[in-house]
């Protein structure tokens, strides 16, 4: 049986830092597309700006949680390779991607990846 893949896009920024095995553990709400993932399974991501760039991650795990700050309170910022960041910076970063309103109604989900060259 095949792994399922799942596809997301980033910016270049976020894919150049999983490419690099700078960043293992990714943000997104914890919505209806989101609640398919498992551990287990593939995710491709595509560069939101070039989307012949493309690499795929093995999920490792998954941490739910209700709000950004929550999650940022229990990951250690190294592993979304913020590690100078602060936490205003990290809530910031997210609410330029999400909204208050977005997080309010579907929770966060942290989903550690493991990349390998293909």
């Amino acid at each position: 049986m095949d792994d399922f893949v799942h596809r997301m896009g980033l910016y270049k920024e976020y894919f150049n830092s999983i490419h690099e095995g700078k960043k293992t553990v990714e943000v997104r709400l914890n919505d209806e597309r989101r609640r398919k993932i498992e551990v287990g399974d593939l995710i491709e991501f595509v560069d939101i700006n070039n989307p012949s760039e493309k690499l795929k991650v093995n999920v490792t795990a998954l941490r739910k949680y209700k709000t950004f700050k929550e999650m940022y309170n229990d990951i250690p910022f190294a592993d979304f390779d913020c590690k100078d960041w602060s936490m205003q910076e990290m809530i910031a970063g997210t609410y330029d991607i999400y909204t208050p309103e977005q997080e309010s109604k579907w929770g966060t989900l942290a989903i550690t990846i493991e990349y390998h060259e293909e």
